[in-house]
């Protein structure tokens, strides 16, 4: 049985479901039958040990290239999509025009960084706009104030519109991370920046009112998951003292205290992600 225990030395090091562990498996049953061929000799066994080693040291490696195969297929499906939006001409010149309004006042390297944040938090809409198969344009910029989306139909239910609402700043948020993430990686202060100031523009559009993104997110509150977000708001504002959470405190309360419209059942999933997302958010905001 040597034979039988070096192969399962190596079996222990390979990861389930990979084609290695399957291979090696069968050849630990097969050498485990009855009447199976003679364990062999205490040479063959040193050859059988010699292969075990390379062999499970196969197993991670095949898992990690595994990962980093999914990885990489998620990060050129997501940039295809990215640039699905700069092939419109009207997204593409408005995005210019935009660019050239911050250019002027605060150089072309923070004016590219924070109009491409702005992109991807726009793109993020369309994304989920599409998950639910509902027709919309592409980003299209105002120079000065921000940029937006035409819906060429309405959300099927409050719940879709949460959604939708609420995926503009979750991109925005991974943009705005990654920015943070290379500006202390690599020393750049103007990554930094942006970083800093695509945090803060996704946390003013959390604001609950009219038609910012929070307050569409909002819409899918009930009265007692209204309570809890405005009281997070308060105690993220008590923490991080970020003079922003002061609107969302008061857009929380007009809308729990003034408007008798609220959700029937409780969307945890909206709560979850409003109250992420104003955490995270105003975390980044702090200088």
């Amino acid at each position: 049985m040597g034979a039988s225990a070096a192969w399962r030395k190596a079996l222990f090091l390979l990861p389930a479901e990979t084609l290695q562990h399957e291979s090696v498996n069968a050849r630990i049953a097969e050498l485990e039958k009855p009447g199976a061929a003679p364990a062999p000799s205490s040479a063959g066994e040193q050859t059988t040990g010699a292969w075990a080693k390379p062999l499970g040291a196969l197993g991670p490696i095949g898992l990690m290239l595994w990962k980093f195969k999914v990885v990489a297929l998620f990060a050129i499906t997501k940039a295809k999509f990215l640039l699905l939006g700069l092939t419109k001409l009207s997204t593409l010149g408005s995005m210019l025009a935009f660019l050239g309004v911050y250019w002027t006042m605060w150089g072309w390297k923070f004016a590219l960084g924070f109009v491409l944040c702005i992109y991807i938090h726009e793109m993020g809409h369309v994304a989920e706009l599409r998950r639910f198969g509902i027709a919309a344009s592409a980003p299209m910029f105002i120079p000065g104030l921000g940029a937006f989306i035409s819906l060429k139909q309405l959300p099927a239910n409050v719940m879709q519109d949460s959604r939708v609402g609420l995926a503009g700043p979750l991109w925005g948020l991974g943009a705005a991370a990654l920015c943070l993430f290379l500006g202390a990686a690599s020393g750049l202060k103007i990554l930094t920046a942006i970083g800093v100031s695509a945090a803060w523009m996704n946390l003013f559009n959390l604001i609950p009112v009219w038609q910012l993104d929070g307050g569409r997110g909002f819409r899918a509150l009930t009265r007692e998951h209204r309570w809890i977000a405005l009281g997070a708001i308060i105690v993220l504002w008590a923490v991080t003292k970020q003079g922003l959470l002061c609107l969302l405190a008061l857009g929380a309360g007009y809308r729990l205290f003034l408007e008798k419209d609220f959700a029937r059942h409780a969307d945890y999933v909206a709560l979850g992600q409003f109250l992420g997302l104003i955490a995270a958010l105003s975390l980044m905001c702090v200088k």
